[in-house]
């Protein structure tokens, strides 16, 4: 470990199903980048199947089993080669035995979280649902996942995307969900894979493609308040928030970008780096482990 904590956030954008595609795409990325002794990395949710499938039928065939299929395949040999932990999302498919009051199969967004050794650690199941995930999957029910981390790294919160949103948009804006499982779990570290929307035009992705979407990064803070309330519970004070998101376009669908790693502490926000909302690569930063000092790059 460095005396520092070193995160990468890989923001790309997939093709809809073309999952061989998206891999090498990931690791053009990566080896242009030339990084080196990271910690963490964190790629968007559904990173390798692209995200906006209609229905069932649309995306059957892009479903991978528990921990076992390509994206996961894909974090453990990067995890091992790279030396760090790695967090994506993937389409997840879920057999269950025949007398099984759910039926035979179950089908969720999920995320795994992959050790340097290229040990599946966490398979979270997003919990809150937006609106096209409803057409596909079922609600995670195990709630946001917290745990520890090995080697210094501290304590773990973990969601996917609308997971930062009140529940269905239905539950008070002022219930914050999220930012209170984060106080409650005493985490130093909140890492999120997204498919975040923009409601700017899909040109500025290409007009602006190196300028963040000020209004996505503005609201992730925003549903952060009770944490810049009352400060992080983890062993510094403060709590690293990880936004991994996706851009690009599918169908109607274009995506935010503006990928952020913040630090939010008690009447404190800052920004360690983000990227635009077009653009293709990585954000690495340092940030302080817990109780340690901090510095920031981008690749």
């Amino acid at each position: 470990m460095s005396p520092a904590m070193r995160i990468a956030c890989l923001q790309f954008n997939p093709q809809l199903g073309n999952i061989a595609h998206n891999l090498k795409r990931a690791e053009t990325i990566i080896s242009r980048a030339e990084i080196q002794d990271i910690d963490l990395l964190v790629l968007p949710e559904m990173a390798f199947s692209g995200y906006n499938f209609n229905s069932v039928n649309e995306i059957n065939s892009h479903l991978e089993p528990t921990a076992a299929g390509p994206s996961t395949v894909w974090a453990r040999s990067t995890a091992r080669r790279l030396g760090c932990y790695v967090a994506l999302g993937y389409p997840e498919c879920c057999a269950h035995p025949a007398s099984s009051p759910l039926g035979s199969m179950s089908r969720y967004n999920s995320a795994v979280l992959v050790s340097p050794k290229g040990n599946v650690l966490v398979n979270y199941r997003k919990h809150f649902l937006f609106a096209t995930d409803e057409l596909w999957a079922e609600e995670g029910r195990e709630g946001f996942f917290s745990g520890d981390l090995p080697d210094g790294l501290g304590r773990l919160a973990m969601g996917i995307c609308m997971d930062l949103n009140p529940r269905r948009f239905e539950a008070p804006f002022e219930k914050y969900e999220f930012a209170h499982h984060i106080l409650d779990s005493k985490a130093d570290i909140a890492i999120m894979p997204m498919a975040w929307l923009t409601s700017q035009p899909a040109e500025s992705l290409v007009d602006q493609a190196q300028v963040p979407d000020a209004g996505t990064l503005r609201y992730w803070i925003q549903r952060l308040q009770p944490v810049l309330d009352q400060g992080g519970q983890g062993q510094s004070g403060e709590t690293i928030f990880v936004a991994c998101n996706r851009t690009g376009t599918e169908g109607d669908a274009c995506y935010a970008g503006t990928s952020a790693i913040v630090g939010v502490s008690k009447g404190n926000v800052k920004v360690y780096g983000r990227l635009g909302r077009g653009t293709e690569g990585l954000l690495v930063c340092d940030v302080p482990a817990p109780g340690k000092d901090s510095a920031t790059k981008q690749e």
